[in-house]
């Protein structure tokens, strides 16, 4: 007797496929992450799991749940589910949906699935669930370990200009010293600790991105968006960056209204500046640096814009410069990160960024903040 009802309940899922997963289906879209993913990226493997369970039924194992889950099955579904934004929660839940809608099926049918029909469900079934969530906690795990990885090695790539501004400083106040004859015994190692100690800076940070030089994901940017007036805040990164740009060849020139309110996360807006100068520093050894900035059009949006009169950018690299790790081959010491940062955080306020560029003209980069207020 528990044979034939196997057989035929095995016959039912195989006849009735198409109108169980569509009853299925019904019930997961009720999953607010499921309501846009179309039949098939919402369909995945269930139709070929539909059909591992029919041969199972017809098999008639006598393994235990157990025993099954030691045998393990294609992790590619867990591994699915996080591109298509489920929880975990809901991963188990789609399942079990499918466990009830056999059931449904049996008993419109008249089938008792009690006793081994019951077992073979259930080891199938629950052998799935191990398999996609044991995929799906391994694919998060990976995604929070890259963002992390990579969060890390954007901090150190915007610390290295910074840095080089504390460097040079000391190296200028100590050129001073010696020059005016202002040295004493105390200010000596003082100097040559502040060195040793910048320099070790610098070492840790070439060796954080020396280890994240393969990432591909993208940083998860939260903002915190305010209200500020604009030209403060590139006024004092004018003043962290002048030694960078050397106290008589490159000036640095602040373009901003002095009115100029804008709506962002004054934080990143910072990091976006300080790459750009940096950038256009490292191409403008003599010359000047404009940063500027407007409202663009009657929606509120106000464009930013960083402008030199350096080196320019051939136009066989002007489209990839805000590819992750893309490098100038002239400059080799570059990380290929600050223009892609610059690209991440623009992205983030929903703002656009571009650039033009002509050899031995200078150039250009552009962004926009959005009037409205961004997303947070």
């Amino acid at each position: 007797m528990a044979v034939d009802v196997l057989d035929k309940l095995a016959g039912l899922i195989e006849h009735e496929r198409d109108a169980l997963l569509a009853a299925w289906r019904a019930q997961v879209r009720a999953l607010p992450v499921a309501r846009e993913l179309d039949v098939p990226t919402l369909n995945d493997h269930i139709p070929d799991l539909l059909a591992e369970l029919a041969t199972a039924l017809r098999a008639g194992s006598g393994e235990t749940i157990a025993e099954a889950l030691l045998e393990g099955s294609p992790p590619a579904h867990g591994m699915q589910r996080v591109k298509d934004a489920f929880d975990i929660e809901e991963v188990v839940a789609e399942y079990n949906i499918l466990r009830g809608c056999i059931h449904d099926l049996a008993d419109r049918n008249g089938l008792n699935v009690q006793g081994r029909p019951f077992h073979v469900l259930n080891r199938v079934l629950d052998g799935a669930i191990g398999s996609a969530v044991r995929s799906f906690a391994d694919q998060k795990a990976l995604e929070v370990q890259h963002r992390r990885e990579e969060y890390l090695a954007f901090v150190a790539h915007d610390l290295r200009t910074p840095l080089s501004a504390i460097s040079l400083s000391a190296r200028v106040l100590e050129t001073l010293l010696k020059k005016d004859h202002s040295e004493t015994p105390e200010t000596v190692p003082k100097f040559k600790i502040l060195n040793r100690n910048v320099q070790h800076l610098h070492d840790l940070i070439a060796k954080v991105l020396e280890e994240n030089t393969n990432l591909e994901t993208e940083v998860a940017v939260k903002l915190e968006c305010r209200r500020f007036d604009l030209w403060p805040l590139v006024e004092a990164l004018i003043h962290d960056l002048h030694p960078v740009a050397g106290t008589d060849s490159t000036r640095l020139i602040n373009a901003v209204p002095e009115d100029l309110v804008v709506y962002a996360d004054a934080s990143l807006l910072r990091r976006v500046f300080q790459n750009l100068i940096a950038n256009a520093i490292s191409y403008t050894p003599r010359g000047e640096v404009v940063i500027g900035a407007g409202v663009a059009d009657e929606n509120g949006t106000v464009e930013c814009f960083v402008r030199d009169n350096g080196e320019g950018i051939p136009d066989d690299r002007r489209f990839a410069v805000f590819d992750k790790h893309e490098t100038d081959p002239e400059k080799p010491t570059g990380s290929g990160l600050g223009l892609a940062i610059v690209k991440t955080f623009v992205e983030a306020h929903d703002g656009v960024v571009t650039v033009e560029s002509e050899l031995g003209v200078g150039s250009t980069f552009r962004f926009t903040l959005p009037g409205r207020t961004p997303p947070g």
